[in-house]
């Protein structure tokens, strides 16, 4: 235990290039991360609390600021968010600064309760260029539990999935347990 505590900033890996184009490295990527983390989730507070940018900000914010603080290597921390490399987080982290105080200065969130919008229909047809994102149908059990609550039966057609067991499953071909 006390070797690997000594030994390993000694052996840690210097990474020479991050193979990204006018990307450079960033020596001291972990300190950096640590320190503009902290400034997103002190800059943040300035949303309102109940608005939802703020929550997932304050979120992956924090989750990403624990990894920081308990890794000390940069493959390690790379490793467990899984979000590209340190140098890509330390851009990341700066754009959502930036991003925070536009959306202060924009308040999207301070529309009146009373405000009304017009809503604009276009019916033009898609040019034929345009592929057209249709979704695939929906499972029948939907289409089941849809006409149960408009007709009333609902606990009927819960009972029935309880006793069928559930109608998706994991993926698993053992049931969990």
């Amino acid at each position: 235990m006390f070797l690997r505590m000594v030994a390993r900033p000694l052996m840690a890996k210097v990474k020479e290039t991050t193979g990204i184009v006018g990307l450079e490295v960033v020596p001291n990527a972990r300190e950096v991360l640590i320190s503009l983390y902290n400034k997103t989730l002190r800059e943040i507070r300035a949303v309102p609390e109940d608005e939802g940018y703020r929550k997932a900000v304050e979120s992956f914010t924090r989750h990403r600021l624990k990894v920081c603080q308990e890794e000390e290597d940069w493959e390690m921390i790379e490793k467990r968010l899984g979000c590209g490399q340190v140098e890509e987080l330390i851009e990341e982290a700066k754009d959502e600064i930036t991003l925070i105080a536009k959306m202060i200065e924009w308040d999207p969130w301070g529309v009146p309760d009373d405000y009304e919008c017009e809503v604009v229909e276009n019916d033009a047809p898609v040019p034929k260029h345009v592929p057209l994102h249709r979704p695939g149908p929906l499972p029948e059990e939907f289409y089941k539990t849809l006409e149960a609550v408009n007709s009333g039966t609902l606990p009927d057609t819960v009972s029935l999935f309880k006793k069928d067991g559930p109608a998706i499953t994991s993926g698993r071909s053992e049931p969990k347990v």
